[in-house]
């Protein structure tokens, strides 16, 4: 099985709420190191952390990372965004593209970089972090970009098993970071989160759904549409 102790860790989105929990519980876990890539890397008071730019929008960006990291053992694609608006029908074209480079070739295109270190390393691990509006469409754009990686990540999942290498799938509704201080209702503790995944890859599972949210909208969509959307009820009658 995989293991955190020893590993070799690269983090995308590493100076957010979940990103910076993922580098620290990594070391917790006996991570040698950590590569904590952002587009303006922070300081960090731990000479095993190492700050990285990184531009998951850029392909030059994510290949000087490669290249700099050819020691990774498990890759966290956690970097995220959210547009201005939910709607598909309001929403800037500009915004729409902008959202599918960062939610989904942005993560696409780390994974092929970096799927040669990591088949070359024994034992290692990606992760991708969808959220539970890969599932459920609330979320216009935001949502079909993650549903989009999701279905990338099962493609990825069933290429690098070839390679050695164990790739799982991260569910989940709101957290409570700052991109979901908007949100009402119950909210996951990113620390919570986190050590959901990481016990999940060091047991080797494919797939977290971290939270009761995630459960229900897994369980609900083998029903009919209209179950998952109630709204759509009546709508037009």
């Amino acid at each position: 099985m995989p293991s955190l102790n020893g590993a070799v860790v690269l983090v995308t989105g590493a100076n957010g709420g979940i990103g910076t929990h993922f580098v620290h519980e990594a070391l917790a876990r006996g991570a040698s190191k950590v590569y904590a890539t952002a587009r303006n890397p922070r300081t960090w008071d731990d000479e095993r952390i190492v700050p990285i730019t990184l531009d998951v929008t850029d392909s030059s960006s994510i290949q000087a990372v490669a290249e700099a990291a050819g020691d990774v053992t498990v890759l966290i694609n956690n970097a995220g965004a959210n547009p201005p608006s939910a709607s598909l029908l309001t929403v800037t074209d500009a915004d729409i593209r902008a959202n599918m480079e960062t939610n989904f070739f942005g993560p696409v295109f780390i994974a092929r970089a970096f799927a040669p270190i990591l088949a070359a390393n024994h034992e290692s691990v990606l992760v991708d972090v969808h959220s539970v509006a890969s599932w459920y469409a609330f979320g216009g754009i935001y949502s079909a970009s993650k549903a989009a990686l999701w279905s990338a990540t099962n493609s990825l999942r069933l290429e690098l098993a070839t390679e050695g290498v164990h790739v799982t799938g991260v569910h989940m509704g709101y957290v409570d970071t700052p991109m979901a201080e908007h949100a009402e209702g119950l909210k996951m503790l990113p620390a919570d989160l986190v050590a959901r995944v990481y016990d999940a890859v060091e047991a080797g599972e494919y797939e977290v759904v971290a939270d009761e949210l995630s459960a229900q909208v897994k369980a609900a969509l083998g029903g009919p549409v209209e179950a998952l959307y109630p709204e759509l009820q009546g709508a037009g009658a």
